[in-house]
């Protein structure tokens, strides 16, 4: 099945195309479309919602987007659905991922490790029909570290704890991330879903 995917980060596509295959992934860029959705919602699950009803309206054929970001107990949620620009607002500037790490890190000082717990989410929404839209939202459990670790991943990678272990998500190997990360989760959902449609329909044919 071909899904259009409501992002314009190629990083993300890459990781989608292995997460969803054998489903082909393309971008809005594929079909010369500038692709842009303000994120206007309070939950993943919203801002995944409305970005990929915001393109299908725009392209009409399957479309999908997911949401996704870190939420730290002791900071009350935070970074949460604003997880990518977390800080801006106070630097009046993005943050690249080591400023933001760094800036998580500063405000858990003096938090001890046992609150510390913190968790990955991630909400994916896929788009048949205005009517037809099925919507999944995953999450890994675990804790901040002290210090940022490991030279993979992405994002918060170096400082996510995975569970109750010493590894962070960014020392895991492509392959270990694949299998247990809130969004190699969230896309097994999705593969389910699309998989007991394609029992009895077809989705799209190009």
């Amino acid at each position: 099945m071909k899904l259009l995917f409501a992002s314009q980060n190629e990083h993300k596509r890459k990781e989608m195309s292995r997460l969803l295959l054998p489903h082909e992934i393309m971008m809005p860029s594929d079909l010369d479309h500038t692709f842009e959705c303000e994120e206007t919602a309070d939950t993943f699950i919203g801002n995944a919602l409305e970005k990929a009803q915001h393109l299908y309206t725009q392209m009409v054929r399957p479309t999908f987007a997911d949401d996704s970001g870190l939420i730290i107990d002791a900071l009350g949620g935070a970074p949460g659905i604003y997880s990518a620009r977390y800080g801006a607002d106070q630097a009046k500037r993005m943050l690249d991922a080591g400023e933001k790490n760094q800036l998580v890190l500063s405000q858990l000082a003096q938090v001890p490790y046992e609150k510390r717990t913190a968790r990955f989410v991630c909400a994916m929404a896929l788009v048949l029909t205005e009517h037809r839209i099925f919507v999944v939202q995953e999450t890994i459990e675990g804790h901040i570290a002290q210090a940022p670790y490991g030279a993979g991943g992405f994002g918060y990678d170096p400082i996510f704890l995975v569970g109750d272990t010493d590894r962070t998500m960014a020392s895991l190997s492509e392959q270990e991330k694949n299998t247990i990360s809130h969004r190699a989760l969230a896309a097994k959902r999705m593969q389910a879903i699309i998989a007991q449609l394609e029992q009895s329909e077809v989705l799209y044919v190009s």
